[in-house]
């Protein structure tokens, strides 16, 4: 530690949104964090959480920086300070035994994404023990869009060009609260009066910012987006070029958009058929930027209702146009954390992948096919609880709070604590982390390196430490690394092949590969730009079957799935008038605000006081149907669910009457462990994961959803 001032160029990923940033660091600790305005990604764009979150985590005073070992029965609280050694060696021995009595397939990680290197970490750390079974969370976020994206072959993820665009068509995404780099480039797009179409059932700041704003009925997007298709080709308003030569079953898309007339899709949606055609020629003016979001992810129609805007981004000329929806481009020999999971020299025997949990039912999703290749989380849960289609007896948990951010709290908590054995890796205790057998102490984002590309750039950008590590805190990949070299010595000399690298700069090199940017150079910086072409895909092609963008998806035909896009009626409209009469209400869960990141940063007073407590947005007609008046404590039940939980009402015009709309990830660290309170405030506490799933992803019902709620009181605290 020393005495000087420096200013670091990093990059922030405490979101998935990745925004430049300067750290000021003296005598060894960071005092100051600024957006870095001349990020070619986020252009000086930031946010809160990583203004105040990621150093008030950092310096918490209850920040993990021991390894722990459990004392006493699971979940009591009850721990012993550990060498790294002490404890490398047990989780070591400890997955040996497992792999041993059960077979390497009852091991399995769980982390975030392979958005980050701890994704790639993990599932890696998973193949060098011979178990292919990984969990993320992105069937719960992002997951349907990205399964969608790649049938279609589109390759757009965050490519929004809305700094271009004429018309910014949002759907279901709040970007005032989820990405502050979308919400300035909405901002400058408004102050040069381009068109900005907001869908969404909830009054977001992205609805009152746009010149047209449909309101639809919960579940129902994928029928104004096929109305949408069918105007542009009744009115000539379609690239035929672009069709033509770059795209398969054009014909039978637009025989199945024919379903689709305007009055029928405002019919379903209950909008004026007016704005939905309104909202079409805007659109077609273009170039127009699709910005989506969670709102039409995570349900059981997820897949096939973006499949029908990704099909109109297709056929109106607006992929890889400046100010449309740019695909993701790279510098050459670059390798992303998701490419190595695909990788061949990173692989699994095919029989062994085959056996991953989901592979068989989900196979778009899970396994060798699948996009991250990751399992079906609900069908692991029950593997924990009943050895089927195989016992899951032993976890890795990097990262991720999967007792608060999975459906059916109760569920997985039992799951949890069935197992014979369970790591977690962190930075403050949770309710996942209170549940394990060894806790490791993680590193954050101001002490550790990483290599990231960053489509909407479109650049390279670098996370790098701005100071050693806190106590004895590791990143994933010393963990990781550590353990490799553990199995190596008991025998195991294989397991290195799925971890070659000795040092995370290593692996950080080997992301750049040989391409024109280099680590040094990347580091200085804290950002790289690289050329983009725009509409080269006579040199990049499109990775489907057909070697075209697939309007009728032959591998979701393939899978004996619709191969067009459709609206699917979400599955409360099925049920039966007892069940509708019982639960009058439709629940919309996975809302974002500013001060938390799913279940982060609730152990901050900063956040407390900005949002204290779990809220629920209520319609006032619905409030005074109820008998409940703002800032009131409600009870909600969720029909088919599995518990209860009570939320805070915030009494508001800015959701629809008969609809709730509340976040997720809620807990309270200052309660008692092990739960920290997610039985009683946290929404997944009444959701299920059990189905209907959408049949691509495995996507469970988390939107849209059949409840009920009462008035109560306000929990202990």
């Amino acid at each position: 530690m020393t005495d000087t001032k420096a200013m670091v160029p990093s990059t922030c990923w405490e979101c998935s949104t990745r925004c430049g940033s300067l750290l000021t660091v003296e005598s060894g600790r960071v005092t100051k964090i600024l957006p870095n305005p001349d990020h070619p990604a986020s252009r000086g764009a930031f946010c809160v959480k990583g203004l105040r979150g990621l150093p008030e985590l950092t310096y918490h005073s209850d920040r993990l920086l021991k390894p722990l070992r459990r004392r006493g029965e699971r979940g009591g609280g009850d721990w012993q300070e550990i060498s790294w050694d002490e404890a490398l060696d047990e989780i070591t021995e400890r997955f040996l035994e497992t792999k041993e009595t059960y077979g390497a397939p009852a091991l399995a990680g769980a982390v975030s994404n392979a958005y980050y290197s701890r994704g790639a970490v993990v599932a890696l750390l998973m193949r060098a023990f011979g178990s292919p079974n990984w969990m993320i969370n992105q069937d719960l976020c992002g997951g349907c869009r990205a399964v969608s994206d790649k049938v279609t072959g589109l390759a757009i993820h965050n490519g929004e060009d809305i700094d271009n665009t004429n018309c910014a068509l949002i759907v279901g995404r709040n970007p005032y609260a989820a990405d502050p780099v979308q919400w300035q480039a909405l901002k400058r797009a408004k102050e040069r009066r381009a068109k900005i179409v907001t869908i969404d059932p909830a009054r977001t700041p992205a609805a009152d910012i746009a010149d047209l704003w449909l309101r639809p009925r919960p579940g129902t997007d994928a029928a104004i987006a096929m109305a949408m298709i069918n105007w542009l080709i009744d009115n000539d308003r379609v690239d035929h070029h672009f069709i033509a030569k770059w795209t398969s079953g054009f014909e039978a898309l637009a025989e199945r958009a024919a379903d689709y007339p305007i009055d029928r899709a405002a019919e379903i949606a209950d909008i004026p058929a007016e704005d939905i055609e309104k909202a079409a020629a805007l659109y077609a003016d273009g170039p127009s930027s699709f910005v989506s979001g969670h709102g039409i992810d995570a349900f059981s129609a997820g897949v096939q209702t973006f499949r029908a805007f990704h099909c109109l981004v297709a056929i109106s000329g607006n992929l890889d146009r400046k100010g449309g929806n740019r695909r993701i481009k790279r510098p050459p020999d670059f390798t992303s954390y998701a490419d190595i999971l695909h990788k061949a020299e990173f692989r699994l025997p095919l029989e062994i992948e085959k056996q991953t949990i989901g592979a068989d039912r989900f196979p778009l999703w899970a396994g060798p096919d699948g996009w991250q290749t990751a399992c079906h989380n609900p069908t692991v849960i029950e593997a924990m609880l009943i050895g089927a289609p195989y016992p899951v007896r032993a976890l890795y948990v990097s990262g991720v709070n999967i007792a608060v951010t999975y459906p059916d709290t109760p569920r997985t908590i039992a799951a949890l604590k069935s197992l014979d054995f369970v790591v977690g890796a962190g930075h403050l205790m949770n309710p996942t982390l209170a549940l394990c057998d060894i806790v490791l102490p993680k590193t954050t984002g101001l002490e550790e390196d990483e290599v990231s590309l960053e489509a909407n750039g479109p650049c390279l950008s670098a996370t790098q430490s701005a100071h050693a590590p806190l106590g004895d805190a590791r990143s994933d990949f010393d963990i990781a690394a550590a353990v490799v070299d553990r199995l190596e010595a008991n025998g195991y000399p294989e397991a290195r092949t799925f971890f070659p690298w000795r040092t995370k700069r290593d692996f950080n090199r080997y992301l750049l590969g040989g391409g024109p940017v280099t680590l040094d150079s990347l580091m200085r910086k804290g950002f790289a730009s690289f050329e983009f072409v725009y509409a080269d895909f006579e040199k990049t092609g499109f990775k489907t079957p057909t070697g075209k963008i697939e309007l009728y998806s032959t591998m979701l035909e393939e899978q004996g799935l619709d191969p067009l896009p459709a609206y699917v009626p979400v599955t409360r409209d099925s049920a039966p008038a007892e069940t509708r009469s019982d639960y009058p209400l439709v629940l919309l869960t996975g809302a974002r605000e500013r001060s938390y990141h799913h279940s982060r940063f609730h152990e901050q007073e900063w956040a407390q006081k900005v949002s204290p407590d779990p809220w629920i947005q209520i319609h006032p007609e619905t409030a005074a149907d109820f008998g409940i008046g703002d800032k009131d404590w409600v009870e909600v039940e969720i029909a088919g669910g599995s518990g209860k939980c009570r939320l805070c009402a915030d009494v508001t015009e800015n959701i629809l009457p008969g609809v709730l709309r509340t976040g997720m990830g809620w807990w309270r660290p200052e309660a008692n462990a092990p739960d920290y309170g997610a039985f009683e405030i946290n929404i997944n506490a009444a959701t299920s994961y059990g189905g209907p799933w959408d049949p691509a992803t495995g996507a469970a019902d988390t939107r849209g959803v059949l409840c009920r709620m009462k008035r109560t009181e306000k929990p202990a605290p």
